[in-house]
């Protein structure tokens, strides 16, 4: 049997927009995005994923996390958060990642990937000290 046959759907690159959105409704941000799903064949690292944004007027930014298997979830820990990911009996992903540079702060996402894995819509609950503020909304479609 496949280890985590939900996050495996996942592999390739993903292109799409990120939408910050306040807990008001108003929008906090708009982004263009690249994201890279990879499961390395050697290491211990289980899953590799790399994140491109790039800002309206341009401006690009990066960064790469490693998702290490423990059992029934991957964990990640990462300068700017740690926590884990799993998969639903449906073959949904869901993540609860808590901010190491946002004290009091963590998301929970959900990751759904409609029929015939091409595009899927990612969604962030943003929490700050038990309050919502925040919700990011993720459009993609696959790319590679």
């Amino acid at each position: 049997m496949t280890r985590f046959p939900a996050h495996r759907a996942h592999e390739g690159i993903w292109e799409g927009v990120y939408r910050h959105i306040a807990a008001d409704g108003s929008e906090e941000g708009r982004f263009r995005s690249r994201v890279t799903c990879e499961f390395p064949d050697d290491g211990n690292v289980f899953y590799r994923q790399t994140t491109e944004l790039w800002t309206p007027e341009g401006a690009h930014s990066a960064a790469s996390f490693d998702g290490l298997d423990r059992g029934d979830h991957l964990f990640y820990d990462t300068p700017t958060f740690t926590g884990r990911s799993w998969e639903t009996e449906g073959g949904h992903l869901m993540l609860n990642l808590m901010r190491k540079d946002e004290p009091g702060a963590y998301f929970v996402e959900v990751i759904i990937l409609g029929e015939g894995g091409r595009h899927r819509a990612r969604t962030w609950h943003w929490f700050r000290e038990g309050q919502l503020y925040r919700r990011t909304l993720c459009e993609e479609s696959r790319t590679g």
